[in-house]
């Protein structure tokens, strides 16, 4: 496909095929390590960050709705040896503080996917958390917003649940790799190109690193809770669940945590509904019956 129909894709759709990008590569990355017995080549680094950079981690679309998460690097040479790619830790927090309060751009884009206003951007909290419970067809999954990381983000996300965006809506995708672990949800549509109808500007961790170390990847910690985009400054309503460290950029938004109790109900949802090596909707589908904002 040509650069100019890839520019023609839905927004979701493009999210969707990057995150698929990237999962074959790091799945060609794991399949090459287990023949070369030394794993110390900088050309791995170098495909690597241009995967990554190219495709922005199937939750990296900009312009659509397309939102994934996945990562993946490949080579077209049988006999190259691949390096064990070293991943950084995550950063601590953004190069400059928030401070108590942010503004926030909600720019207005395709038509949302289910009939929901755009939240307010003014005096948005930069501390402090907030509790949300998403219930679904397997049990509930407890989640904590961390304001201080992401403010937008989780202004977004509260937004949304309020406005009862996320009720009733299918988790689309899920990806199971040595590297990557995770349940994508957030798209009414249930096809990976649905949104909010506006879109908002990339957080932390990217804005906890230099330049230069954007395509370096990061380790998204079991328990993550982040969002899925399909490019710079294209995140909408798509999230992801982070069940095992997973291997990515750190450009998507880590924007708060899953509880033990809620990883232990993702867990069974992995283990009986998502057979390794897989990328794509969970079977049986996998639904939030609700999400609600805890007082």
């Amino acid at each position: 496909m040509s650069d100019n129909d890839k520019n023609s894709l839905p927004h979701e759709r493009r999210q969707d095929e990057a995150l698929t990008e990237l999962s074959k590569a790091i799945k060609s990355r794991e399949r090459q390590a287990k023949t070369a017995p030394l794993l110390v080549v900088f050309a791995t680094v170098a495909v690597l960050a241009l995967i990554v950079g190219g495709i922005w981690f199937a939750a990296t679309y900009q312009g659509s709705n397309d939102e994934d998460a996945t990562a993946q690097s490949s080579s077209t040479s049988p006999t190259t040896t691949e390096p064990e790619v070293k991943t950084a830790a995550m950063p601590s927090g953004p190069l400059e503080p928030y401070g108590d309060s942010v503004t926030c751009e909600y720019v207005a884009g395709e038509k949302a996917a289910k009939e929901v206003s755009r939240p307010e951007g003014e005096n948005v909290p930069a501390t402090g958390t907030q509790s949300v419970t998403l219930s679904t067809s397997d049990g509930d999954v407890n989640i904590t917003l961390d304001n201080s990381q992401s403010p937008c983000t989780t202004h977004s996300f509260a937004h949304l649940v309020k406005e009862k965006f996320y009720n009733d809506t299918v988790c689309h995708r899920a990806v199971k790799s040595p590297n990557m672990a995770i349940l994508q949800c957030g798209d009414p549509s249930a096809t990976g190109t649905g949104g909010p109808g506006y879109s908002f500007n990339d957080e932390f961790p990217t804005n906890g690193v230099k330049p230069d170390a954007l395509n370096s990847p990061v380790t998204y910690k079991r328990g993550t809770l982040a969002m899925a985009n399909s490019g710079e400054n294209t995140n909408g309503s798509q999230f992801f669940l982070v069940t095992q460290d997973t291997t990515l950029p750190p450009k998507y938004n880590v924007f708060g945590t899953i509880s033990e109790e809620g990883l232990a109900t993702l867990d069974k949802i992995m283990d009986t509904k998502v057979k390794e090596g897989a990328d794509g909707a969970p079977e049986p589908e996998v639904r939030i019956e609700s999400a609600t904002l805890n007082s």
